[in-house]
């Protein structure tokens, strides 16, 4: 009898099927076993597979972030060779479909080199194990971009470094090594712990730390802005060591100055230096700093809007007003140095009166410009003394007489009576005026050593930071100033401290026709100091 496949007996092929069977219940038995284990693979393998189909841009990077985007974040706004510290421990989470990866942390560097055609070429990625309890910062955030975190299972930090071990093969974002965020240290940067302007920010404290970058610009130019007797540079002075340091607040972030960002912030706005000659310093400073030292033939003089005109006879205008059209920005200077109303007593013998120094009564100028201020700035503390009162022929006057009270008598009592004053009434002002951002700057400090500025005082030493390099404390050493702003919408400007520690930036014995004579521990060589001054108001806008 003829049966079966091809011939063959049906009890034969009874038989073969029996047998594929027995095979086939022995090997899914078999794969139960520990026998196979080394050929099956692991979870952790099995989403390394899916996340190699995702490609790289999304495992390293995040939604919207490519590495090109991460090589400009890590840039400092002032230089494209000093990119931004990275903090070790910063988290970072990849996103798949249904699964989230949590390692302890995964520091980036990106070198400026492994960028081309738009092909994100990694180098090595580090792994540094984080504690539980650390708190991911502004900073940790925006350095790991918009990766978004997900539901599912969560894998161990050991699979995310099996995964930076091995080679990323989809895609054009073929990886040798791991990627790479330069790391350098908080004294290669501006500060980038907190956000710019603040108000948490004490600027005042902080160190000096050099700045090869540094000046901003020439103390052999600017001579269309910058005072001759003020610019060391042409003296006959050869140690520029000064010229070296930046301030860097702690816990702070101040941007890099330029001349074109500061312009672009004050973009139609004006903003006013009044104060004595240490706000004068503080205003060719800016004027150097946005210029970048160089001739500006586009640059105005509108002087002539503010009444700031040389008077018939005089030496000098009280200010100066200048405009940059570019970006309709005016910057002027007005000097009060008590900022105090002055009026002269007997206007008909302008030679011989006396001024009335009404100590509780804003400056004139002030009074009326305001309303077309968006910036200002105060100052006032040097002129404070019986022989500047005299020399001026100034009388303090309270409610428009005459002062009889002892204690206002007193010149800290006057100089406490005027700060707090026009502190006060600045303060009303602000409401009226939204667009307004006043400061009051503390006073500069003097640093004349073995007697005064008329007894031989003198302030020879030429060492940086030879007295420190650190302010530590949080209180302003200006508590006069600092007190007169307090509960008020007025902002202090705190340079005191910070100044102290520069006794070797003055313009001590040096002068254009280098001369002997009183050496001046008072006003600051430029560049110098007060750029200083104008970096940290230029944070605060």
């Amino acid at each position: 009898m003829k049966g079966g496949i091809q011939g063959l007996k049906v009890s034969q092929v009874s038989f073969i099927l029996v047998g594929l069977v027995c095979v086939t219940v022995l090997t899914l038995a078999w794969t139960k076993t520990t026998l196979l284990s080394p050929f099956i693979p692991t979870q952790g393998r099995a989403l390394q597979l899916d996340l190699d189909e995702a490609g790289p841009k999304e495992l390293l990077e995040g939604d919207n972030n490519s590495t090109q985007t991460q090589k400009k974040q890590v840039n400092s706004p002032g230089s494209s060779e000093t990119p931004l510290a990275v903090d070790r421990g910063n988290i970072e989470n990849v996103t798949t479909t249904h699964k989230e990866e949590t390692p302890s942390s995964v520091i980036e560097r990106t070198g400026s080199d492994e960028f081309s055609e738009g092909k994100n070429r990694s180098k090595q990625t580090e792994i540094v194990p984080e504690s539980s309890s650390t708190v991911e910062s502004p900073i940790k955030r925006e350095q790991r971009g918009n990766l978004s975190d997900t539901t599912g299972n969560k894998e161990t930090p050991s699979t995310v470094q099996r995964l930076g071990s091995q080679e990323l093969s989809r895609g054009q974002n073929k990886s040798e090594k791991a990627e790479f965020v330069p790391e350098v240290t908080k004294e290669q940067t501006r500060n980038l712990s907190a956000t710019t302007g603040n108000k948490d920010c004490n600027y005042a404290k902080g160190k000096w730390v050099i700045d090869e970058s540094l000046p901003l610009y020439s103390g052999f130019g600017c001579k269309q802005w910058l005072s001759s007797m003020w610019a060391c540079r042409l003296t006959q002075r050869n140690d520029f060591e000064y010229e070296k340091l930046r301030w860097q607040p702690k816990d702070c972030k101040m941007d890099a100055f330029t001349g074109a960002n500061f312009l672009q912030r004050m973009k139609d706005k004006t903003l006013a230096f009044i104060g004595d000659s240490l706000g004068r310093q503080q205003f060719q400073s800016l004027m150097c700093m946005v210029t970048g030292g160089e001739e500006r033939h586009d640059v105005l003089d509108v002087g002539y809007e503010y009444g700031l005109v040389k008077a018939r006879g005089a030496v000098r205008p009280d200010g100066w007003a200048y405009r940059f059209p570019i970006t309709n920005t005016t910057i002027l200077y007005y000097w009060s140095a008590s900022l105090c109303d002055l009026e002269p007593i007997d206007p008909s013998n302008p030679k011989t009166t006396d001024f009335a120094m009404h100590l509780d009564r804003p400056p004139a100028f002030l009074r009326t410009f305001l309303p077309r201020f968006n910036v200002l700035v105060l100052n006032t503390g040097h002129h404070w003394n019986r022989g500047k009162l005299q020399a001026n022929r100034w009388v303090m006057y309270v409610n428009g007489a005459p002062n009889t009270n002892r204690k206002i008598a007193d010149i800290f009592g006057a100089r406490n009576l005027t700060v707090h004053s026009i502190a006060k009434w600045v303060n009303e002002q602000l409401p009226l005026y939204p667009g307004l951002k006043a400061f009051i700057r503390t006073m500069s400090p003097r640093h004349f050593f073995n007697g005064d500025w008329n007894t031989g005082g003198t302030c020879d030493n030429t060492t940086p930071l030879s007295g420190g390099k650190e302010v530590v404390k949080d209180d302003s050493s200006d508590p006069l100033t600092a007190g007169a702003v307090s509960g008020t919408s007025v902002e202090l400007l705190d340079i005191t401290a910070l100044s102290q520690l520069r006794d070797e930036g003055h313009i001590s014995r040096y002068s254009i026709k280098a001369t002997p004579g009183m050496q001046d521990c008072l006003h600051w060589c430029l560049p110098g100091i007060p750029d200083t001054w104008n970096e940290v108001l230029f944070a605060r806008l």
